[in-house]
């Protein structure tokens, strides 16, 4: 099966409501800034912390205060919430707390990974003050994680090569273009061939097991987005090169059935008619169109509006409402198909994904007594959705947007 059925929930049948949208972010954004404390940032979750009350603060832009901040101005900057705390006077204090969750929970050495290091940290002090003393920081940082086993978003280069990209775009500063041809040559040369399935892929040393996944976190399409957001930094044929790969591999490794398709989370996976695989952002069809959805041709065309199908057929995710692996990450596909189609049914179910998440969202502040304060797996997240379905925009937090303008930055996608 393409889905499991049993991780997914029937779909509200709730209207699609602005004014009530809006209050939602308002009011995730005031509770948020309601709850924070200096000392002890924000209030832990059950679902995201693990271990006993004594561990450190959770710090990571993946679920902890960094993301927590960077959404925050996000937000403010869009101009639908407002903040009286001035977050860039608490990022050094948060970057000094994540060095020790580093330290506490094993990854010393991580300081250049993307959603977890001192990376994304520094990339926001820089927006507020770039000193040469933070530049040449963080090309030290994407410069020295080139070679990284990992092979993913989350730890390894193709983070760094997104920060690159980002950094690049920020200051037009020649130093980000050659990190993320650097990067991009590594990687190349990085890529392995398999005659089983006829394509290419990666092998991600993780969590000390080798893996190949596909998928938008971990995997192969995940390292396609930043090359594809940043094509226009490769030379023409390095960039023919990597778009026939990544169309490629994409179509070979996707599993289609009754005319829907979804993609495996690993390359060496074996699907069976009993299988049953996962339709979420970071493993499944989600991430794949969110990762793919500006490629500059039509060749993915079919397959991306196929897995949106299979999306909506699937139902929201029945654990909860957050990007990596909940209703709102599944429904950037849509806003992400409605801006590369223009078909006013993906925004209507992405609207529709909204308040179904809404809904998840109140069910789980009753059920655990708080909010969920963090980006990829909390309400943080789910607050830039909505404003992405307020807006019809796909802009997925993180991936597609780091600088917001009044940062002084600039932001733009390479035209298609």
């Amino acid at each position: 099966m393409l889905f499991d059925p049993i991780r997914h929930a029937p779909l509200l049948p709730v209207t699609w409501d602005e004014q009530r949208v809006h209050e939602v972010i308002v009011r995730i954004v005031d509770d948020s800034n309601a709850t924070f404390e200096p000392e002890t940032l924000w209030p832990k979750h059950p679902l995201d912390f693990e271990s006993d009350t004594e561990s450190p603060p959770l710090t990571p832009l993946y679920f902890g205060a960094t993301g927590t901040v960077w959404a925050l101005q996000y937000l403010e900057a869009s101009g639908i919430a407002s903040s009286h705390i001035k977050w860039g006077e608490h990022l050094d204090s948060i970057r000094v707390r994540n060095r020790t969750w580093l330290d506490t929970t094993g990854y010393g050495t991580a300081d250049a990974s993307f959603l977890m290091g001192e990376l994304p940290i520094l990339m926001l002090q820089y927006a507020h003050t770039p000193t040469a003393a933070l530049e040449t920081r963080l090309a030290k940082l994407i410069n020295d994680n080139i070679d990284h086993p990992a092979r993913e978003l989350m730890w390894g280069s193709p983070g760094t090569l997104l920060a690159a990209c980002f950094l690049y775009e920020c200051t037009g500063n020649e130093r980000w273009a050659a990190l993320f041809r650097d990067t991009a040559a590594c990687l190349w040369d990085q890529l392995e061939w398999s005659d089983e399935h006829n394509c290419h892929y990666w092998t991600q040393d993780l969590y000390g097991k080798h893996v190949n996944y596909l998928d938008g976190v971990h995997g192969f399409v995940a390292t396609a987005s930043p090359l594809i957001r940043g094509r226009h930094l490769l030379d023409t044929a390095d960039w023919s090169r990597w778009q026939e790969t990544i169309v490629n591999t994409v179509h070979r490794t996707a599993t289609w059935e009754h005319g829907r398709v979804n993609w495996r989370a690993r390359l060496s996976s074996v699907v069976t008619p009993e299988s049953c695989l996962l339709m979420q952002f970071c493993h499944g069809a989600p991430g794949f169109v969110v990762c793919l959805a500006n490629l500059p041709d039509k060749a993915l065309d079919d397959l991306l509006i196929a897995a949106g199908e299979t999306v909506w057929d699937a139902g929201p995710v029945a654990k909860g409402a957050s990007l990596c692996h909940g209703t709102a990450g599944n429904g950037y596909t849509f806003l992400a198909l409605y801006q590369r189609t223009r078909n006013p049914r993906w925004l209507e179910r992405a609207r529709a994904f909204a308040m179904h998440s809404i809904h998840q969202i109140e069910a789980h502040a009753v059920q655990y007594g708080q909010l969920r304060y963090s980006l990829w797996t909390g309400d943080l997240g789910v607050a830039v959705y909505l404003l992405d379905c307020l807006r019809g925009v796909a802009v997925f937090p993180t991936l597609d947007v780091f600088y917001p303008h009044p940062l002084g930055v600039s932001r733009h996608r390479s035209e298609r």
